[in-house]
């Protein structure tokens, strides 16, 4: 079925383009969002300082990397965002 889904969205690529969201798919997109920095936030955490120190960052800023930054699939990307 996707596939066929697919073939009809390449047919009408106006509909492709017109992206439309309710209050509530925004507001679950939002509520995933802060999840996953949750999630991310709880295993810095459970990282001792050593182990902190070797991917870069201080128990300290644990708050702002979880807060400021896109989350990413891979663990090691949303390092490379934060920069030198």
């Amino acid at each position: 079925m996707s596939t066929i889904h697919e073939v009809i969205k390449l047919q009408h690529p106006a509909t492709k383009s017109r992206q439309v969201y309710s209050p509530l798919e925004a507001y679950w997109k939002t509520f995933q969002e802060w999840r996953k920095r949750r999630k991310l936030q709880t295993e810095l955490c459970r990282l001792t300082d050593s182990e902190l120190m070797d991917i870069g960052i201080t128990r300290g800023e644990i708050d702002y990397v979880t807060s400021n930054h896109p989350i990413s699939r891979d663990p090691l990307r949303w390092m490379s965002d934060i920069g030198p």
